[in-house]
């Protein structure tokens, strides 16, 4: 099987694998944010604690799998400026419009209600409101450059632009005893900028170890394993001589490596797939609207209370934690797609309304040009 294929070809199985990184990111932060995960600094761990790390393994690839989707399109895909304003107009509705309904709900506490609180509500990119937006803006903005650079590289250039990239941003981190000072923890864009291009060169070349689907199911559940192993084995040594404090949860972090290999594995297993059936369409279907979810649940007024809605406090067993978080994602998300879907009705039929101003359709028309200006090599276009 070639890696390298038209996007429409993959179009439904990698939306359903945007589909259960979303539903991956939502479990992560209702065992996170709902206190689930076991202290891994106390001297015995509840069996609820342990399995809570076991799932976090599982699903702590679902931000670096949605980078490489994101990856693997964009690395093919033009700039466009109406993309990047519709876009933040997004961010910018949910941030605003939920974080004030949760100030007005009494669900924020009074205290917390402050000057940084409306700052972060109405400027969400620049005050890191939603820290993967943020990455994903920024980096957006360099796509210019970026997916130029990248036409014009060979497979040995962008290898070896990879390979120091890598070792700076995670291999280094990843083996040595010690904390980075520059380490941002795979919460910045220098790591979606890794990420990406990773994605890019599996899109234009190809990574042989991944063209059997074994293989990737391997490095998916081997990523995972490690990912475990390295949490306990530090837990242990830490417990028997008080080192290592520092980096303990190290493996749990985006930009290790073993999480990288896990997300690749798991990424390359959906590439195999076809995305048939009535998973694969009602996948394509929401995939456009799952962005809501994480805007939704993760909004600034919201994202440390809606894991009590799901008794995330009264949870005292390994079923409980399952069930648990199974109805937390099956809600949280179907929720946050139910919520998009309304604001996008809303949108397009505000845009239908002022299209039939002058001064509107003036407007489209430069973001017209201005997108055009980046569809072409080559193509003529004036603003």
């Amino acid at each position: 099987m070639k890696m390298m294929q038209k996007a429409n070809e993959r179009m439904k199985n990698l939306e359903e694998l945007r589909c259960l990184a979303m539903m991956m990111v939502v479990a992560l932060h209702f065992l996170g944010k709902g206190e689930l995960l076991g202290d891994v600094t106390a001297e015995s761990m509840e069996i609820v604690g342990i399995a809570a790390w076991v799932l976090e393994a599982f699903c702590i690839v679902a931000v670096n799998v949605y980078m490489l989707i994101s990856g693997y399109f964009l690395s093919e895909s033009s700039f466009k400026l109406s993309r990047l304003l519709k876009l933040y107009l997004q961010i910018w509705m949910y941030s605003v419009g939920v974080g004030a309904f949760a100030v007005f709900m009494g669900i924020v506490p009074a205290d917390e209600v402050n000057t940084h609180y409306f700052l972060s509500l109405l400027f969400p990119v620049s005050m890191g409101h939603y820290w993967f937006m943020t990455a994903y803006i920024f980096l957006y903005l360099l796509l210019p450059i970026v997916g130029m650079a990248l036409k014009s590289m060979t497979k040995g250039q962008l290898k070896l632009v990879l390979i120091m990239l890598l070792l700076a941003f995670c291999v280094l981190k990843s083996v040595m005893p010690f904390r980075m000072e520059e380490d941002g923890q795979g919460y910045d864009m220098l790591w979606y900028l890794c990420v990406f291009l990773v994605a890019a060169y599996i899109r234009r070349f190809g990574i042989g170890f991944l063209q059997k689907k074994w293989h990737c199911i391997c490095l998916y559940l081997g990523g995972v394993g490690l990912v475990l192993a390295e949490l306990f084995v530090l837990r242990a040594v830490y417990l028997q001589s008080g080192s290592l404090g520092l980096i303990l949860k190290i493996s749990t972090e985006y930009n290790h490596l073993s999480v990288l290999l896990a997300a690749v594995g798991l990424f390359g297993w959906f590439l195999h797939g076809k995305g048939e059936g009535i998973l694969g369409h009602a996948a394509t279907w929401a995939a456009p609207y799952v962005l809501g979810v994480y805007l939704l649940h993760e909004n600034i007024g919201l994202r440390y209370g809606w894991q009590g809605l799901f008794g995330a406090e009264s949870i005292g067993n390994v079923p409980q934690l399952l069930l648990g978080t199974v109805a937390a994602v099956l809600c949280v998300f179907i929720t946050g797609v139910i919520v998009e879907l309304a604001r996008n009705f809303i949108v397009r039929g505000v845009g239908a309304l002022l299209m039939h101003f002058q001064p509107w359709q003036k407007l489209m028309e430069r973001l017209g040009q201005a997108d055009r200006l980046f569809a072409k090599k080559g193509e003529s276009a004036s603003l």
